[in-house]
């Protein structure tokens, strides 16, 4: 049986095929329009899903979508009379979608559905609809590892719920209880993304990543004013202090009253104040994950805790809660956003509309370590690369790996794209950049060079599974790049008296340990764990360079420049390679050397090289 899950019309639109309860495929939309978080009815990634199981849209038995929207239209309507007329403007501006598209989603999804294939309407499986918290439950629990397990779910908003705790145990989702819209850690969260200059829905990783620099000077100023925490972790919003609600702006003129000054403008330099603001926020937010998590241990005493939604790509919280939490064994869904509710719905259909049980992997979670995008095979790759004129040979791997170890260890970089695309917003050894982490400088040239994004921002360290330990104070596997642990003392530098007194970004001129490239100013590092049944190629590499180097750490960054998606295709890989200053580019077993390449100039009309026909 096949049941196609989708998601849009928010943020980061996705679709994904599942099979008998088996993931096929799963890929965000913007990784093939190029449109970073693109919100749109997700054609394409529903042709990549199709193409990858063989199978056409009549052929589905469902089509599941992950939210309701009658329930979501429900909630803006009684928000707006509750806070009229403040939320008239913001009436104004909604109500034209929502009467022209939102509404008869059901209608609009059939109609972008025909076009897909070419069907009639009456071929058309038939279609259902999940809460959105719902599939960000089930998108935790299904492809878990765990028989049983508590499930927390913390996000902005979906229909009305934005917290919400349930129960799992085999197929079955059970509710437990849930915090309603305007109260949410989520968009309390997103108001300080705001506040501080980054945009909502993407920028808040870069304040949490902003966050190690500051002093959490405001966290009673947060907890005095903003945000009233129950020793149980529930919480409720001083609504006062904030506008989206009713407006169009995340915070008003009180918020910026009780912090002494107006928002960041964006682009603008940063000030300690913003890396101040920064640590406080993510102090408040470790707080109610710690609390609301201890009390669902009680609650249930159940010991393995799987987490969902946008809040849950806090890494910084995750690893505290791995650290000083109650249960023994954590998961996170590594397309824990709004990406991910096209997965979810899909297994909510499987498992609790149709009923069927689940099957317990042997080897761990049923995600195949977020591999779940397209692959290419040899053919393809050489006929894009002759297309655009590429210079490049094919190496056999023992020679490949053997000469990429040399080159990263020369403090070269290395776009690296390899088997399938990852499913979720973290770039895991499909479509990544690499360098050594040894190399003092290579922080600041990834991201000044390669990534042309903000100095402060860190990078992740992959690591060979079995090493962690050694390098780190991390037992558990982290996979997915969604844990932060402290480099092992016996791994860091002396730092002399002299220079304890930088703050700030200065903090970033001090080599902290003997990997500093993926050391964060506080001694902590966004670890992936690298294995061999799920990524063997990337396994490979990390070996070769631990035998060159006696270091089983390589920098991994997401293959892609500021403002764009991760790269999907081959010709995306030599576009984003071209632009910066990558010094090499291997695709699969072919290698490709900047200084050998034709000059480069950009094409106005690129057009996506994958073959969606």
């Amino acid at each position: 049986m096949n049941i196609l899950g989708i998601s849009a019309y928010y943020h980061d639109s996705a679709a994904c095929l599942i099979r008998d309860g088996e993931i096929v495929g799963a890929a965000q939309e913007e990784r093939f329009s190029r449109k970073k978080h693109d919100a749109r009815f997700p054609s394409y990634a529903i042709q990549y899903c199709l193409e990858e199981g063989g199978v056409k849209v009549q052929d589905l038995d469902f089509i599941a979508f992950y939210d309701k929207p009658f329930l979501k239209f429900e909630r803006l309507l009684e928000t707006y009379i509750a806070t009229t007329p403040r939320g008239f403007q913001s009436f104004v501006a909604a109500m034209p979608i929502w009467l022209k598209e939102k509404l008869y989603l059901k209608t609009v999804l059939k109609k972008e559905l025909i076009k897909i294939d070419g069907c009639s309407k009456k071929e058309l499986p038939r279609l259902l609809f999940s809460e959105h918290h719902q599939s960000h439950a089930a998108s935790a629990f299904y492809p878990s590892p765990f028989q049983d397990a508590v499930i927390l779910c913390m996000d902005g908003v979906g229909e009305w719920a934005t917290t919400t705790a349930w129960k799992g145990s085999q197929n079955q989702l059970e509710p437990l209880w849930e915090i309603n819209f305007p109260h949410s850690l989520g968009l309390l969260y997103s108001a300080f993304t705001y506040f501080t200059g980054f945009k909502v829905n993407s920028g808040e990783y870069k304040l949490m990543g902003l966050a190690p620099y500051g002093t959490p000077k405001y966290v009673d100023l947060i907890k005095d004013n903003l945000i009233d925490i129950k020793s149980d972790g529930s919480f409720r919003l001083e609504m006062r202090y904030f506008d989206y609600a009713v407006g169009l702006r995340m915070t008003n003129s009180r918020f910026a009253d009780l912090f002494g000054h107006p928002a960041r403008t964006p682009e603008s330099p940063l000030t300690q104040e913003e890396m101040d603001i920064a640590a406080s926020i993510q102090v408040v937010t470790e707080e109610v994950v710690l609390r609301i998590a201890t009390t669902l241990n009680e609650e249930t005493g159940f010991q393995n805790l799987c987490l969902a939604g946008g809040v849950a790509l806090n890494c910084v919280a995750n690893g505290r809660l791995q650290r000083e939490g109650p249960f023994d064994r954590i998961w996170i869904q590594p397309a824990a956003g709004d990406a991910g509710g096209a997965l979810g719905c899909a297994l909510a259909a499987w498992h609790q509309h149709l009923e069927n049980p689940r099957t317990m992997e042997d080897d761990g979670d049923k995600m195949h370590g977020a591999y779940l995008g397209p692959r290419f095979t040899a053919d393809e790759i050489i006929s894009v690369l002759d297309n655009l004129g590429a210079k490049y040979i094919c190496m056999d791997d023992d020679l490949l790996f053997e000469e990429l170890a040399k080159w990263l260890s020369e403090g070269n970089v290395i776009g690296w794209f390899q088997g399938r695309m990852e499913f979720g917003p973290r770039a895991l050894g499909g479509r990544s950049i690499l360098g050594d982490p040894r190399n003092s400088e290579m922080q600041s040239t990834m991201n000044l060079k390669i990534k042309y994004r903000e100095s402060f921002r860190p990078f992740a360290p992959a690591i060979l599974e079995e090493s962690v330990s050694e390098w780190f104070d991390q037992q558990n596997e982290s996979p997915y790049m969604l844990m932060t642990a402290a480099v092992r003392e016996n791994k860091r530098r002396f730092i002399a008296s002299t220079d304890e007194h930088l703050f700030g970004i200065d903090q970033l001129k001090l080599i902290r340990s003997d990997i500093p490239a993926v050391t964060h100013v506080d001694y902590s590092a966004r670890i992936q764990t690298v294995h061999h049944e799920t990524n063997p190629r990337f396994h490979q590499l990390i070996s070769a360079f631990n035998k060159k180097t006696g270091c089983p750490v390589l920098v991994n960054t997401s293959f892609n420049v500021r403002g764009e998606p991760i790269v999907c295709t081959p010709a995306d890989a030599y576009r984003c390679f071209m632009r910066t200053e990558m010094d090499f580019l291997v695709i699969e077993n072919v290698l490709l050397t900047k200084h050998q390449q034709p000059e480069w100039s950009e094409i106005d009309d690129w057009q996506n090289e994958f073959d969606l026909d």
